[in-house]
């Protein structure tokens, strides 16, 4: 069963240690609001989309998507 944003989200931030009223005071939005997204009630506006991915460790695109993919590419050397 694929996650929901709301689920990541949850489980991201039970990972991290950071409770509900943290992650809402470091976003500028009530402990309400975190929970709705958790719940799959609401979702967060897209501007706080980067501020959450960087908080949970996360890309925007594997906060979304929950799809790890990072890719290793070679660069070549600097001459």
């Amino acid at each position: 069963m694929n996650k929901t944003i709301g689920d990541r989200i949850a489980s991201l931030r039970k990972e991290k240690g950071i409770t509900q009223e943290e992650m809402a005071e470091k976003l500028g939005v009530t402990p309400q609001a975190v929970s709705k997204w958790e719940n799959d009630i609401s979702y967060p506006d897209i501007l706080l989309l980067p501020k959450i991915a960087e908080m949970l460790g996360v890309t925007v695109d594997e906060l979304l998507s929950g799809e790890n993919k990072k890719e290793t590419r070679i660069l070549p050397k600097e001459q």
